[in-house]
Formats: C-alpha cells, sequence, structure tokens
C-alpha cells in the first residue's frame, strides 16, 4: 500500500448537503482498499485564477494509504461528478 494525497476544489454554489454526500462517496472508495488517514476540510478559499468566472471553491485535502486501482477509481469518480470544480491525486514520497 501506498501513501497519497487528494486535494479536492468543490463548486461554492455546491450545496452542504450535496457536498457531504460526494465526500462520504470519496471516503467509502479509499476504504474499500486502503484506509483514510485524514480529511482536513479547507473550506472556501480565493482561487489563483478564474474557473467557470468563479473566483472562490470550497477546498478540501484527504491523506490516505491504498492500492493504485483505488487511485484509478476515485480519479474516475471525481472526473464525472458534477459538484467538483478540480482535483488531483498525488503520491506521497516514502
Amino acid at each position: 500500500m501506498r501513501k497519497y494525497e487528494a486535494m479536492v476544489i468543490f463548486y461554492p454554489n455546491l450545496e452542504e448537503e450535496k457536498r457531504n454526500s460526494l465526500l462520504e462517496r470519496f471516503k467509502g472508495i479509499i476504504q474499500s482498499g486502503g484506509s483514510l488517514t485524514t480529511v482536513d476540510e479547507w473550506g472556501m478559499r480565493k482561487l489563483a485564477y478564474l474557473i467557470d468566472d468563479l473566483a472562490e471553491g470550497f477546498y478540501v485535502l484527504m491523506n490516505f494509504e491504498s492500492n493504485p486501482e483505488v487511485v484509478k477509481e476515485l480519479d474516475r469518480v471525481a472526473k464525472i461528478s458534477d459538484g467538483i470544480m478540480r482535483h488531483m491525486i498525488t503520491r506521497e514520497e516514502e
């Protein structure tokens, strides 16, 4: 199992209930084949540049350990989810 870090930026106008359900879905995917270390909700932050004419986004940082198949599934689900503005999953150095 390898260590990963996932940064997810949700649309600022997304309802809290929908954001939490998406976050729970991600947690479920991670826990199906690994272990979730931390989930850090940064809240609303200003973006470095406009994305879809929006200047803010809701940031969530997740640290977890899993196999590469879980990362692929997490990436796939993040790409097709409507409430996610941007996401990035990186492997942490040993």
